[in-house]
C-alpha cells in the first residue's frame, strides 16, 4: 500500500513546487509545457538538497577556477598563509558548521576585500590584513564569511542565478557554467540585506566562541564605514547603518573588550614581517 502511495504524494509534490516557479516567475513560465515545469520543480528539490560532499566538491571546482584565473594572485608567503589559516581553522572548529573542510587563501590585492565559496573556501585579500587594527578585526571579517558558508548563501545566490537565466534544467547545464556562475558570484554580486545581517549575527558568535573579543567585528565596520571612498569588500557586501545598529544591540559593552586579540602593537609587528 505504501509502496502505491509512494509515486502519487511524490508526484503531487513535484507539482506544487513546479506551480509555484510558474507562478512566481511567469517571463520564464511562458510557452511551457506542464512537464517541463515537473522537470524543473524536481531539479529544484535537488539543488536545494545538495550533500556537504557534492557543495565541497562544487567549491572544489569553482576555486579551482578562481585560482588559475588572471584577475587574482594568490600570496605565496607560507608563514603569512600559516597565519590566516590558524586564525580561520580556530574560527571554523566552532562554528555552526563544523563537519566539513575549510580552505583559507590569501590574495595579493592592496584592496580591502574578502569573500566566500560554497564548500568551506574563503578569501582575505592583503589589503584587508593591512586595514585591520588588531587580531579581532581580522577575524571579524573571516568569522563572517564562514558566516556565508553556514548558511550555504552561495549556492542560493547559484541557484537564484540559474533561474532568471534560464538554466534551472540541469541536463543543459554543463560544469563550465556552473563553475562560472559561481565565480561571478563569488566576487561580483553582491549579497543581499538578509544575508549580510544572517552572516553578521553568525560570525559574531563564532567570534566569541573562538575566545575572541566580539568589539573587533564593531570596530572594523566603523572604520570601514568612515571612508571617504567605500572599499571593494563593499561591492559585494553592502554597507548599511543597520547593519552595525544591530551588531551593536548584540554586543555587551561589558563585555565587548573580554577576548583574544585586541594587542595591536604585537598585531603590527607581525603583519610587518608577514607582509613586507
Amino acid at each position: 500500500m505504501g509502496k502505491r502511495l509512494f509515486p502519487k504524494l511524490y508526484g503531487l509534490l513535484s507539482l506544487l513546487i513546479a506551480l509555484s516557479i510558474a507562478f512566481s516567475s511567469p517571463v520564464a513560465s511562458q510557452n511551457r509545457s506542464l512537464g517541463d515545469l515537473l522537470q524543473r520543480g524536481v531539479q529544484v528539490i535537488q539543488l536545494s538538497t545538495l550533500s556537504d560532499a557534492q557543495e565541497v566538491q562544487f567549491g572544489k571546482q569553482i576555486n579551482q577556477e578562481i585560482v588559475s584565473s588572471e584577475r587574482f594572485t594568490l600570496a605565496t608567503n607560507p608563514d603569512l598563509k600559516a597565519y590566516i589559516n590558524k586564525i580561520g581553522q580556530r574560527l571554523a572548529q566552532v562554528s555552526d558548521r563544523p563537519q566539513i573542510p575549510y580552505t583559507f587563501q590569501v590574495i595579493a590585492d592592496d584592496n580591502i576585500n574578502a569573500f566566500a565559496i560554497m564548500g568551506g573556501f574563503i578569501y582575505i585579500n592583503t589589503g584587508l590584513i593591512r586595514a585591520a587594527a588588531n587580531e579581532s578585526e581580522l577575524a571579524s571579517v573571516i568569522a563572517h564569511e564562514i558566516g556565508h558558508v553556514v548558511a550555504r548563501h552561495s549556492l542560493e545566490q547559484i541557484k537564484k542565478a540559474a533561474l532568471t537565466q534560464g538554466l534551472l534544467e540541469a541536463a543543459r547545464i554543463d560544469r563550465k557554467t556552473w563553475v562560472q556562475l559561481g565565480v561571478e558570484i563569488a566576487y561580483r554580486l553582491p549579497q543581499s540585506r538578509k544575508a549580510e545581517l544572517e552572516a553578521d549575527q553568525l560570525g559574531l558568535n563564532n567570534l566569541k566562541r573562538a575566545g575572541y573579543a566580539p568589539i573587533g567585528m564593531i570596530t572594523f565596520m566603523e572604520k570601514l564605514m568612515q571612508k571617504a571612498e567605500p572599499p571593494a569588500i563593499f561591492s559585494t557586501h553592502p554597507p548599511t547603518k543597520n547593519r552595525l545598529a544591530v551588531l551593536q544591540e548584540s554586543v555587551n559593552p561589558q563585555t565587548a573588550r573580554k577576548g583574544d586579540g585586541l594587542n595591536e602593537i604585537a598585531y603590527r609587528r607581525k603583519i610587518r614581517a608577514l607582509l613586507s
